[in-house]
């Protein structure tokens, strides 16, 4: 079985639904399954250190977690055009899987969440596949051979699935944006099947 790795930071909602769409894609390819973690909020004060298991949503992510999947879609809300800290921060502690190579020659894709529609998602997108190509990862897009990139006027890009949360910011994706964010899953689980196959 390709277990894929969905990893994510949310703060209100909508990038975690998001990552469920993406599960749902990727359990819907047979010969693979989804793994949802999520990573701990980073602040400038320590007052008391993080549970090692948050209070509600998926566990916290762990460098095994990375080392055994045979896939990995990566998300995050928007944060001046880039990613958010909490991911970027899990990220920059992974040289040690960067030195041994656990991670090359598997699928990636990312994906995001911004307020208004110009809010950066395609550099945020963009920002999240950089330590991916380091790592010697597969990056996997969104095909404009595919109805819903043509015709959403919310979310979504060749880059990633992504999500126009406007001022309500209440998690609810467009049906373009469900669609694009489970084909995005689908896309990674069919290669990393194909790939654990040969």
């Amino acid at each position: 079985m390709a277990e894929i790795l969905v990893l994510f930071y949310s703060r209100k909602g909508s990038t975690a639904e998001l990552a469920r769409q993406v599960c749902r894609g990727i359990e819907a390819v047979v010969g693979a399954s989804a793994r949802l973690r999520t990573v701990p909020p980073v602040d400038t004060v320590i007052e008391r250190p993080q549970p090692p298991v948050p209070a509600e949503g998926p566990p916290y992510a762990t460098h095994d977690d990375l080392r055994e999947c045979a896939g990995l879609v990566l998300g995050s809300p928007t944060r001046f055009g880039n990613m958010a800290a909490p991911l970027k921060h899990f990220l920059d502690g992974t040289s040690s899987l960067w030195v041994s190579g656990a991670l090359a020659g598997k699928p990636a894709a990312v994906f995001t969440s911004t307020q208004t529609m110009h809010g950066g998602q395609e550099t945020t997108l963009l920002s999240m596949m950089l330590p991916l190509l380091h790592h010697g990862m597969y990056i996997v897009g969104l095909p404009y051979t595919e109805a819903a990139l043509n015709e959403t006027t919310s979310g979504g890009s060749p880059y990633g699935a992504s999500h126009v949360a406007g001022t309500q910011a209440s998690g609810k994706l467009s049906e373009h944006e469900r669609v694009l964010a489970q084909l995005l899953g689908r896309r990674v689980a069919e290669l990393a099947v194909r790939l654990e196959r040969s």
